[in-house]
């Protein structure tokens, strides 16, 4: 049967731009279903947000070509320093620090604004042949069949392929559609994102403060500024977040504290809530789900956009060699590979950043007493140290080839 394109992506935000490079890469045809126009993706006003990617993610990118922007607009991160403490009181005297010159393979990752990720990967695709990039248009409908699916668009077309994969987000209508339910909760957080311009150089390092209400971390940006997610309890968040800039720089001060000297706001600003939400599968007839379609995560250890590559390096991988052996692609076999390899994977993170943010975000003294004694042994066995270093990395597990 003739097909519009091998694989239907429903989602244009990274990781379907991503995905589709990938499999543009290995030699298949992609219609890339974004409800949003280009121009929308790719404004060039820098609204705050930014994203740690894991070296294991860097690889990936360099991979698709995109090695350029990282190194023109990225900044890498030489160092990662933890601690827990209070607002306002400073650290514990025992914290954690690694240092990327413990491992052989460089920087542990790079920090990326979100403006030049997304510019540089929908320039990918319009530069790619093999990727229909089909803007503002919205997946309303799909309909499995035998050898196919068909997707029906929000403008009345219909589009076919060997299989479709949902990119679109944790209230993914991909997977609503397939009959893919989710679990999760919410933490009664929000997470306040910003960026800052600050005094005295950073030096690449990223550091992740621990508090009773959640986590800060301060993340390296080119030039003297890093990027902010404030973690707060959900009724302080919306107040802290109706201040003027004024006043939401002095909520922050006492957390952030004076070791880059004065602080200002560099872009806009704003929340979202935090929540663990996973697909009860990552694959159903003719169907596969990538990034937060399948997985939402605590940003504390800042794995959220790194699980996503992950899953569209693997999803790439299995679909490359399933086509390299005959196989159709969309077929239920053929995405059982897909969900084994990342299901695994994922539930072990889910549960890593459930268990963390449970442990830290709390002022019980005996566990205090417990995770600070447990940051400072680990600062002091090298070994132990550099498996943290390599798994903060993305070096650890089954890395799909992409990433390797």
């Amino acid at each position: 049967m003739m097909h519009d394109a091998d694989i239907l992506i429903a989602g244009g935000g990274l990781s379907g731009t991503a995905l589709a490079l990938a499999l543009a890469r290995a030699g298949r045809r992609v219609a890339l279903i974004d409800p949003a126009a280009v121009e929308t993706r790719a404004a060039e006003g820098f609204d705050g947000r930014s994203y740690a990617l894991a070296l294991g993610s860097v690889r990936m990118l360099r991979a698709l070509g995109l090695g350029g922007p990282l190194a023109e607009q990225g900044q890498p991160i030489l160092e990662i320093k933890v601690s827990d403490g209070r607002a306002g009181e400073g650290p514990s005297p025992l914290w954690l620090h690694f240092d990327h010159a413990e491992i052989e393979e460089g920087p542990m990752g790079h920090m990326i604004e979100d403006r030049f990720l997304r510019r540089a990967l929908l320039e990918a695709v319009a530069a790619d042949a093999r990727i229909d990039h089909v803007a503002g248009a919205r997946v309303v409908g799909q309909h499995p069949g035998a050898g196919h699916v068909t997707v029906t668009l929000d403008d009345g077309r219909q589009l076919s392929g060997a299989l479709l994969v949902g990119c679109d987000g944790v209230q993914s209508g991909t997977a609503r559609r397939a009959g893919i339910r989710r679990t999760g909760w919410r933490y009664g957080q929000t997470a306040l994102v910003c960026a800052l311009q600050h005094e005295r150089p950073h030096h690449g390092i990223a550091h992740q403060f621990f508090m009773p209400e959640g986590p800060l971390a301060i993340l390296p940006l080119p030039g003297n500024r890093a990027s902010i997610v404030w973690t707060e309890r959900d009724a302080r968040a919306r107040a802290i977040q109706a201040l003027d800039d004024d006043g939401y720089l002095a909520a922050l001060r006492p957390r952030f504290g004076d070791f880059l000297g004065q602080i200002a706001l560099a872009g806009a600003r704003y929340t979202y809530p935090l929540e663990l939400s996973l697909a009860q599968d990552f694959a159903a007839d003719r169907v596969a789900l990538v990034g937060d379609a399948a997985h939402r995560v605590h940003p504390i250890a800042g794995q959220g956009l790194n699980a996503g590559l992950r899953d569209v390096a693997a999803l790439a991988q299995v679909v490359d060699e399933a086509a390299r052996r005959g196989e159709d692609i969309g077929a239920a076999d053929v995405l059982a590979r897909y969900a084994r390899w990342r299901r695994f994977d994922t539930a072990a993170l889910a549960v890593a950043t459930d268990g963390f943010n449970r442990l830290f975000s709390n002022d019980n003294p005996l566990l205090r007493f417990g995770r600070d004694l447990g940051l400072g042994a680990v600062a002091h066995l090298p070994r132990l140290r550099r498996s943290f270093i390599r798994e903060a990395a993305g070096l650890t597990g089954d890395l799909p080839a992409l990433m390797r």
